[in-house]
């Protein structure tokens, strides 16, 4: 029963992380009004978290100064590119639109989740379900803020669209990092650029406090 009670729960979790990501980015490339279709998806996808109804999937964060704190961890990220512009949505941490190259911006961190202790490649195909027609141009482990991040370039469809992909997945001290750029085939390389400034400059600032139960330490062992 516990062995399936943890699979239950990992696969919601999974579930959820996904929704979110394909949700905020569906808002952020196209709104909930702008492609047929579009609009039921994401109500669906938000709904499914409490998105809609205020409930929300994780806790409140602020950024401020190219800082983000969230949860107890504080994180810095790269510069800014001028041409983006913040964006408040539901599903993502730190969200920004590239109208220039009609291109967005991810960025979400999470803590202390079970499901997260899956493999870099597992959480990195989370984050592109419901896409169709992946075509991969690479993926490999690079050095990230002291650990290693999984990075990934592809082009896939999203809701039929052709798109193309810059992500980074990293796991460090109990939370999960995603980073994501995407934006159309034809626009994406001058937009990845300024994502790889933003990406590579994420420095940790601080650590999530560590949970206890009654009768633990907070002390590691």
């Amino acid at each position: 029963m516990l062995a399936l009670s943890i699979l239950v729960s990992s696969r919601a979790g999974s579930a959820g992380r996904a929704a979110r990501a394909r949700a905020a980015l569906a808002l952020l490339l196209w709104g909930p009004r702008s492609r047929p279709g579009t609009r039921a998806l994401v109500t669906a996808a938000l709904a499914a978290c409490g998105l809609l109804f205020g409930t929300g999937c994780g806790h409140a964060q602020a950024f401020d100064e190219g800082v983000l704190r969230k949860d107890g961890v504080a994180v810095r990220v790269g510069p800014v590119p001028s041409g983006w512009r913040r964006i408040g949505v539901d599903g993502a941490d730190l969200a920004f639109r590239d109208d220039e190259r009609s291109g967005s911006t991810l960025f979400n961190v999470r803590c202390r989740q079970r499901d997260d202790d899956a493999p870099l490649s597992v959480l990195t195909d989370h984050l592109i379900m419901g896409t169709t027609e992946r075509e991969f141009d690479a993926q490999d482990i690079v050095p990230f803020d002291g650990r290693e991040a999984l990075h990934t370039l592809l082009r896939a469809k999203l809701d039929g669209v052709p798109m193309q992909y810059d992500i980074y997945v990293m796991k460090k001290d109990g939370c999960l990092f995603d980073l994501v750029y995407v934006a159309p085939p034809g626009r994406f390389a001058d937009g990845a650029a300024d994502f790889e400034h933003f990406a590579m400059g994420l420095r940790t600032e601080g650590t999530p406090p560590v949970a206890q139960t009654a009768g633990t330490s907070s002390r590691d062992p």
